[in-house]
């Protein structure tokens, strides 16, 4: 019996109009989001008020780190993709492995 779950599958996630895409072969996930716009969409959490003060960042574990956990717990990959560019890979290592792409991406964003 293997000790981790093996998956394959294809998904296509049409979320506000945007298609995301999820593919998986084994123990290793692929998740294409289709640009940075999409993306700070995404991670970007419920609408403020206009005119209301940044919340503070909650206190607890880092988001990213949970995810790197509980891949590295499940035996899987996840590579996450931005137009088609790996960002961040998680389960690789005791961190999340973050890419030169994933830094420069988000530094445009700011630009934009």
């Amino acid at each position: 019996m293997p000790s981790t779950l093996e998956i394959e599958a294809q998904l296509v996630i049409n979320w506000n109009g945007h298609a995301l895409q999820l593919a998986a072969a084994g123990t290793y996930l692929i998740l294409n989001i289709p640009s940075q716009q999409v993306l700070d969409l995404l991670t970007a959490g419920p609408p403020k008020a206009p005119g209301a003060p940044k919340a503070p960042k909650p206190p607890g574990p880092d988001p990213m780190q949970q995810i790197n956990d509980l891949a590295n717990q499940l035996g899987w990959v996840l590579d996450l993709r931005v137009a088609g560019k790996t960002y961040v890979t998680f389960g690789v290592q005791r961190t999340p492995k973050i890419t030169l792409n994933a830094v420069l991406g988000k530094i445009g964003s700011f630009f934009r």
